[in-house]
């Protein structure tokens, strides 16, 4: 009935844009609710434990999904 429905949401088809095993520079902006660092990529969310706000973190990237990734600090 609503295969082309206005309310489909515009990013479900972008990609993410870090891969998973890749690392990256971040900055943790923020703590999310059960305490990860939250860091972001051109504005996708990246779940960093172990971190707090304001930390610059060189982060490998451990499992993508479509709307944010989860990563560990590489030491």
């Amino acid at each position: 009935m609503f295969k082309n429905s206005m309310f489909k949401n515009s990013n479900e088809n972008v990609a993410a844009p870090v891969s998973e095993g890749k690392t990256y520079d971040v900055k943790i902006e923020d703590v999310a609710q059960k305490g990860d660092g939250i860091a972001r990529v051109e504005g996708y969310v990246i779940f960093v434990p172990d971190t707090v706000a304001g930390e610059e973190v060189t982060v490998k990237i451990t499992r993508v999904l479509p709307k944010y990734a989860f990563a560990t600090v590489v030491e």
